[in-house]
């Protein structure tokens, strides 16, 4: 077998491959995907031949089908793998298809933010994401292109602002902001893959990923508070089907599916069901709050009874406001942009 005639511009794609291969290995038995390995990458041959190139690509091809959106969201913001070349191979790997699904669309989409994410330091103020500077840190990725925001994306920055004014994960979710903008995207088709959408889209996603965690971190808070406040006042359990849970749930059960929510926003915040759960979970502790009252003398409270507590979260139900969050199958979710 000969090697490539092409020996620069393969060398570089096969040296890009050698970059990615570890984070797809890694990705593979993390979600347990039954594909072999990739025998030439696997073994770290340096030359390939005309035949190594081609079983890569089919590799990569085979397992692109096989990793969700979600997968590959979760995977990159909690391994120890990432880096910027890892992040920037990819998207070039992704950017290079010349069919491009709705999947892949998404994949780029989050990648865009996760790579700016990794380049951005750390102390960056939300004034300081204009679109100017969310260009320059992504211009390597594109090398070249219409770097302006198209007028239609204008409604983005009105998403922003609406996002910004929300007081708690409830105002956001009864917006519906965060389905607008993936709506605006799903309608791009094609238009998404001009340079200056995918800054503008980047620069929304990044900025509204940063609105949800501020307030998913502040309800949690409040939540966890409120538990406390109702042990304190004598409370052990609650009523918590309004929330998904059970009628007499304990309070030291939901205290510890309060902190490993934490865990699980951070790599996925669009997922419906869950962020319903924890915007009941408050109108249930808030309504009980009220209606248990606080000892005087400063000593805890008799525990009040199940039944006691049950009415409170019932009447609860009907003064929350209710609202309405898309059920997204995984694998059109896209956590990490919005």
């Amino acid at each position: 077998m000969s090697t490539l005639p092409e020996a620069d511009e393969l060398a570089a794609e096969w040296q890009a491959s050698r970059v990615l291969y570890p984070l797809y290995s890694a990705l593979g038995r993390e979600f347990a995907i039954d594909l072999p390995a990739c025998g030439d990458l696997e073994a770290g041959v340096e030359v390939p031949t005309q035949e190594s190139v081609e079983q890569a690509q089919q590799w990569f091809a085979d397992m692109d089908q096989h990793i969700q959106v979600h997968q590959l969201r979760q995977f990159l913001q909690t391994t120890t793998l990432t880096s910027e070349d890892g992040l920037r191979a990819m998207l070039q790997h992704y950017l290079n298809k010349l069919q491009r699904s709705s999947s892949d669309r998404d994949k780029i989409d989050f990648l865009l933010v996760q790579f700016f994410s990794h380049c951005a330091p750390s102390g960056l103020e939300d004034e300081d994401v204009e679109v100017a500077y969310v260009t320059q840190v992504l211009e390597p990725i594109f090398n070249t292109g219409d770097f302006s925001a198209p007028a239609w994306l204008a409604p983005l920055d009105e998403y922003l602002r609406a996002a910004n004014d929300c007081r708690n994960l409830n105002d956001l979710l009864s917006t519906g902001i965060l389905d607008k903008g993936r709506k605006l995207k799903a309608s791009a088709g094609e238009k998404y893959f001009v340079p200056g959408a995918m800054v503008a889209f980047t620069r929304f996603s990044f900025l509204m990923r940063r609105v949800f965690f501020r307030l998913m971190h502040q309800d949690l808070n409040v939540i966890l508070d409120g538990l406390r406040e109702l042990e304190v006042r004598g409370v052990s359990t609650l009523d918590g089907r309004r929330a998904q849970f059970s009628v007499d749930e304990p309070i030291a059960r939901l205290r510890m599916i309060c902190q490993s929510w934490k865990v699980m926003f951070h790599a996925e915040y669009s997922s419906g069901q869950p962020l319903r759960m924890l915007v009941d979970l408050r109108a249930v502790i808030n309504a009980a709050l009220a209606r248990t009252p606080s000892s005087a003398s400063g000593k805890p409270a008799r525990p009040r009874t199940k039944a006691a507590v049950a009415r409170a979260a019932s009447a609860s139900h009907s003064e929350a406001p209710e609202f309405v969050v898309s059920n997204d199958s995984p694998d059109s979710k896209d956590g990490g942009s919005a």
